[in-house]
């Protein structure tokens, strides 16, 4: 890895960026590092996920899954850097898990409120 990859702590850039969308996630939901270890089923432990927070270690696929499922307000591609969304409330993730495993007369019933709601 090239200096120009790395911070003045000597994390890697996309581990950085990595953990501060793992804390803005964990604190947007107003939990502890305790907390979400726990929502994890113990499989993350404190210290583990306060490492990623840090960008000390890096992120798996696996365990951004199992981060965005015990979080609930965003999603593993987001975790990961890979869309620039951004962390969504509880309510939107619902409203979006929802939408997407409705059949196709659900999802049209769901866009056909959504635009009479919204204006658009």
């Amino acid at each position: 890895m090239n200096e120009a990859a790395k911070n003045a702590q000597g994390r890697s850039e996309p581990s950085k960026s990595i953990g501060e969308r793992l804390r803005a996630a964990r604190h947007a939901r107003g939990i502890s590092l305790q907390a979400l270890s726990d929502l994890t089923g113990g499989s993350l432990s404190k210290s583990r996920i306060s490492n990623y927070e840090q960008g000390i270690r890096r992120l798996s696929v696996e365990g951004a899954k199992a981060l965005a499922e015990a979080l609930g307000n965003t999603t593993a591609a987001h975790l990961l850097c890979v869309d620039d969304g951004e962390t969504k409330s509880p309510e939107e993730m619902q409203l979006l898990n929802r939408y997407r495993s409705a059949d196709t007369e659900g999802k049209a019933a769901i866009m056909a409120l959504a635009e009479q709601q919204g204006g658009g």
